[in-house]
């Protein structure tokens, strides 16, 4: 991929959940991104991610909190809110 086609990429949504609810104190810590307080007791953090290199920062943040990071996805930046969102949504069933 060429460097002109990189740079017009929009930015991707990313969800990352946690081990853990995260007080809502650490929501400054990763910026604008959402934070929520799911049933099964994690956390996601989702929001548009800018690059690559803005990924692996939000990765290093949660290695160096020391929390058990479980899972990435890809989602759509569109879909994940506007407000910071701190709650606890319970799980389906």
């Amino acid at each position: 991929m060429s460097q002109t086609a990189k740079r017009q990429q929009a930015p991707g949504g990313y969800r990352l959940r946690v081990k853990g609810h995260l007080d809502q104190r650490w929501s400054t810590w990763f910026d604008d991104l959402i934070l929520t307080r799911e049933g099964d007791g994690t956390t996601s953090i989702s929001g548009a991610v800018t690059d690559q290199a803005e990924l692996h920062g939000l990765l290093m943040k949660i290695r160096d909190l020391g929390i058990t990071l479980i899972s990435v996805e890809v989602i759509d930046p569109q879909d994940t809110g506007n407000a910071l969102q701190i709650g606890v949504r319970p799980v389906p069933r």
